[in-house]
């Protein structure tokens, strides 16, 4: 009788071994709120499923670090690889490293160069960027001329140029402000801060200081169109007479919003995002089919509906 009990535990403690499943994921950088409200997704999303894990990396902003974590993933035997990549243009390596030792890869977030000839097992996972940009744009057209305004002057604070988000959130701009029921507005500068606060309230000083006169601020993210805002409002402008925008709907942007410093942002669910890049990395692990590209749908934020956004980011 002993022995079958002890043969009973032994192929319990076997199986379970069998369904744990450890998933390597390497993050772009950790110091970012959106990029840490996404994390903290997945790693949340995992602690309810049975014998999960989530080895988690910071990447530090470095292409090469990053390169070396999934090297490092590779070698160790994760089930699964999770990258929110430093430079959407160097993926290509990436996947190859995943594709030839056979372990699925998911990409999350960023847009990886490769994403319309990505190997098999691997997959996209984020939200569609050709809706950040334009919900940004339109609403901010949309306030312009609410306000009387037939002739409008734009600055554009745009994310990291190596980064397809940054591009495709710029692009988005351009697109709206070419169409004829925007066609008013005219960019009179713009330039990247990289996705930074603090590199954007420096740069919105120096514009400020070089005498720029302006109507919008337009930016990639809120992180930017927060500092643009701090500089705004350490050289004495009332922010009553400047339309603001960003992207991503953190929650530091929505207390600003509720402020009155910031008029416009676009909910992008970071947790959602973590979540599908989770569920997706173990069905491909598990042998499942998973679509090629998952979005997430991007959300208009405005004072009117903001309550319904400040618990979600």
């Amino acid at each position: 009788m002993k022995r079958l009990l002890t043969a009973t535990a032994l192929c319990a403690v076997m199986a379970t071994a069998a369904q744990a499943e450890n998933i390597g994921v390497s993050m772009a950088l950790f110091d970012d709120n959106f990029l840490t409200v996404l994390r903290n997704g997945m790693q949340e999303h995992a602690a309810t499923l049975d014998g999960v894990t989530l080895q988690i990396e910071d990447a530090q902003n470095d292409v090469g670090k990053q390169l070396n974590q999934i090297q490092n993933f590779v070698a160790s035997g994760v089930d699964a690889i999770i990258v929110n990549p430093v430079d959407t243009d160097a993926t290509v390596a990436m996947s190859q490293a995943a594709a030839d030792a056979g372990i699925p890869l998911v990409y999350v977030n960023r847009e990886p160069v490769n994403v319309d000839d990505l190997p098999e097992k691997q997959a996209f996972v984020a939200s569609d960027e050709r809706e950040s940009g334009t919900l940004e744009t339109k609403e901010i057209c949309r306030l312009l001329k609410e306000a009387g305004k037939t002739e409008a002057k734009a600055l554009v604070l745009m994310g990291e140029l190596s980064n397809q988000a940054a591009r495709m959130r710029t692009q988005d701009i351009k697109d709206v402000i070419a169409t004829p029921e925007c066609g008013f507005i005219q960019i009179v500068e713009e330039q990247t801060a990289n996705w930074s606060r603090t590199q954007a309230a420096d740069l919105m000083t120096n514009w400020i200081t070089s005498g720029l006169e302006f109507d919008a601020v337009i930016s990639n993210n809120d992180e930017m169109a927060i500092g643009a805002i701090q500089a705004m409002k350490s050289a004495g402008m009332s922010m009553d007479d400047v339309i603001v925008g960003g992207v991503d709907a953190t929650q530091d942007a929505l207390a600003a919003m509720q402020a009155g410093d910031l008029d416009v942002t676009v909910f992008q669910n970071a947790a959602g995002q973590g979540q599908g890049a989770v569920d997706a990395a173990l069905k491909l692990a598990r042998g499942e089919e998973v679509e090629t590209k998952v979005y997430v749908p991007f959300e208009l934020v405005t004072p009117a509906n903001l309550a319904d956004y400040q618990a979600k980011n």
